[in-house]
This record gives C-alpha cells, sequence and structure tokens, in this order.
C-alpha cells in the first residue's frame, strides 16, 4: 500500500481546478490518447463502458464516437468536473459523481473500464481492483493508465534537502502494481511503462501548473501550514542542480496496463491462499 491519501484534499483540489483543467493538462491528454489506442484490441463492441476519474469527459466523446450505441458512463470524485463534461441531447453520457473505492453499480454490469491518470491518488490499489473486477463482467476489458515512483522525482529530491516532511505524493511501481491485478484475479495483464520529461524556466511555473490540474500533494501526513521562505528557498536551491540547456526537467513516470476480468469461479488471492466463488446455480450436489 502507497502512504495515506487525503481523499478530501484530492476531491477539492481536482474541484478547484475543474474549470481551467483542459487548458494546461497537455501531458493528460496525450497520455490519453496513447490510453484510447489501446482499445483497438477489443474485436466485440461493449454494451456499457464506465471511465473512472473521467475529468472533463475528453475521453468520454472519444468513446462516445467510438462505440455510438453503448452507454457511457463518466465517473469522478470532483463534481465540478463533471460539470465541465459537454453534452450531447442526442446521445448523452450519464456522470456519475462518485469514489471510485465504492462505485455506484450492479456487479458484473460493465464491458469496458477505461481510466486515465487517476488511480495513483488512490493508496489501496489491491482494493480498487477488487472494486474493479466487481462491475466487470466476465472477459470484460480494464484499461488504465497510472504515475510511477519516478514521476517528479526532481522535485521530491529538491524538497528533501529542505525539510524531512513529505510534498510530493509517492506512487506505486509496475511491480505492485501488477501484484494488484493477479491478486483481484484478473486475466492475461500486459504491463508497461515510458517516461516523458517536460521543462519549465523555474519551479515556481511548474508549482503553478500542478496547483492548476489539481496535482497537489495529497500525502495525508503533508504540513498544513505555509511553508516558510527559507524552506522554500533551499528547495528552489536545490531544484536548480537539475538545470539543463536553461531549464528545469519534470520527469512522469507513466504506466500503462490492461487486462481481462475473469470468468466466474476464477479465484482472488486472499492471504496467501486462493479464494473461488461460483454462482450458485452453476454448483452441483444435492442440498439436505
Amino acid at each position: 500500500m502507497t502512504p495515506p491519501l487525503d481523499a478530501g484534499h484530492v476531491r477539492r483540489a481536482f474541484g478547484r481546478a475543474a474549470h481551467g483543467y483542459a487548458a494546461h493538462a497537455v501531458l493528460q491528454q496525450e497520455v490519453e490518447r496513447r490510453l484510447l489506442e489501446r482499445l483497438d484490441y477489443l474485436q466485440t463492441p461493449p454494451h456499457t463502458v464506465l471511465d473512472v476519474g473521467c475529468g472533463p469527459g475528453n475521453a468520454l466523446m472519444a468513446m462516445r464516437a467510438r462505440w455510438k450505441s453503448a452507454s457511457i458512463i463518466g465517473l469522478d470524485l470532483a463534481l465540478p468536473m463533471l460539470q465541465q463534461v459537454r453534452q450531447s441531447w442526442l446521445r448523452p453520457v450519464a456522470r456519475v459523481n462518485a469514489d471510485a473505492r465504492a462505485l455506484p453499480l450492479a456487479d458484473a454490469s460493465v464491458d469496458v473500464l477505461f481510466s486515465n491518470l487517476c488511480i495513483q491518488w488512490i493508496d489501496d490499489v489491491p482494493a480498487l481492483f477488487a472494486e474493479f473486477r466487481r462491475v466487470l463482467r466476465p472477459g470484460a476489458y480494464l484499461s488504465i493508465s497510472t504515475f510511477g515512483p519516478d514521476t517528479l522525482h526532481e522535485l521530491r529530491s529538491a524538497w528533501a534537502q529542505a525539510d524531512d516532511a513529505p510534498h510530493v505524493s509517492r506512487f506505486a511501481d509496475i511491480g505492485r502494481i501488477g501484484d494488484a491485478l493477479l491478486h483481484a484475479g484478473f486475466r492475461d495483464p500486459v504491463l508497461d511503462a515510458e517516461h516523458f520529461t517536460l521543462t519549465y524556466a523555474d519551479a515556481g511555473q511548474l508549482m503553478r501548473e500542478l496547483k492548476a490540474i489539481g496535482a497537489t500533494n495529497a500525502d495525508a501526513s503533508r504540513l498544513r501550514g505555509l511553508t516558510g521562505p527559507a524552506r522554500w528557498r533551499r528547495a528552489i536551491d536545490a531544484y536548480e542542480t537539475f538545470r539543463s540547456e536553461g531549464r528545469l526537467p519534470a520527469t512522469y513516470e507513466v504506466i500503462y496496463a490492461h487486462a481481462w476480468a475473469p470468468d466466474p469461479g476464477q479465484p482472488r488471492r486472499s492471504g496467501g491462499g486462493d479464494i473461488a466463488s461460483f454462482p450458485v446455480d452453476k454448483l452441483r450436489g444435492s442440498r439436505r
């Protein structure tokens, strides 16, 4: 499990960022484009598609265009994000304000679960994937992206020179994501990662961009007060050691994963053993 995250802080930060999010989330949009390309693996058009952490709904519109007869559902923790979703009276999408850890959907009701750069804001990934499995039909498709632990390592290192408090959220690595998928019983998971490096004129520009997209420090043990000028100066000076060709780099590690929901009866791992579940009408034998 990653360090505990403050879900209330995540909701508020993304809510405040909703209005201007699309103008600043350049990396998120590029990763979303790449993740949407992976939907080409699907051969059969789905009936129900769920986008977890849909934000202002760009992917919703792309999936609406791809699958015109499907029921498309966008879910987000921040209500203001959902209010940014463009609607069409001809083929509207459903918008659901809810927590991904407790999806308000029936068991085995979703054919495709898509999630772009959302799940890094949830600390208990195994429990999250168990919830994903619950709502997915047998054989349904899961396609996700998330940030890995190398994300913003320059900023994390710079703050470590200023004090001992966490200033940059820590995210699960590719091994933990893969293990969590297997733990939940998903079939044939495929994972890969790539690194993006964005550059900035100064650290303040990076900080403003992170705030503009809601990606602020959500570590539950973060400092709650204002950062003093001396600590801020130490962090800025430390970040300057990364400057190259006149620009400051900010690295993002992006992990992609796709997998298929298991057939009924496929075991889940639990405490070192396996738990298998079967529909009652599939059980054989007499009952007295």
